[in-house]
């Protein structure tokens, strides 16, 4: 007798998941929302992310190796709970350096988000110029698309969490 168990699918995952698939039912069809490799690299900037969602064309895709950054439409990450600032910081530095142009935030940790849009330079390098928060239960709009928020999971808080 063989029993396999199955862990159960994280508020990560499954974030993901309805993102991409609430995204997919209002996009055109020649776009997808992709959440499987390759990574997305700029060379020259020594720069490769891997979003949890890349929505790019699917013409875009007919390439080897790693997409080029700069034809995505939009990178869109769920926040993990052991290394936030990977979303929050690094990856907000990193993304309109290579020229994507919408970045979408969604945190399980605290129900909310962020879009960040309009490249601009700045004495530091490019960086977003507009950022609009949403909190889970309002429909958020990424690129031209809007979806709903709702029944998104958050994280469960950890016994030994003090304010978290």
């Amino acid at each position: 007798m063989v029993h396999d168990t199955l862990e159960p699918v994280g508020p990560h995952e499954l974030t993901t998941l309805r993102v991409r698939k609430r995204l997919e039912k209002v996009m055109p069809e020649d776009l997808v929302a992709h959440t499987g490799t390759p990574d997305v690299e700029d060379r020259s900037e020594g720069i490769m992310r891997h979003p949890d969602v890349m929505v790019i064309a699917e013409a875009d895709m007919e390439v080897e190796g790693s997409f080029d950054p700069r034809t995505l439409v939009a990178a869109i990450e769920v926040v993990s709970r052991s290394n936030p600032d990977n979303d929050w910081v690094s990856k907000m530095r990193d993304y309109p350096l290579l020229g994507i142009p919408v970045y979408a935030i969604f945190d399980p940790r605290t129900g909310s988000g962020a879009v960040l849009t309009d490249i601009h330079p700045t004495p530091a390098g490019p960086r977003y110029a507009t950022r609009k928060e949403f909190v889970y239960g309002e429909d958020v709009t990424i690129g031209e698309w809007t979806i709903t928020t709702q029944n998104l999971p958050r994280y469960a808080k950890s016994p030994d969490a003090a304010g978290d």
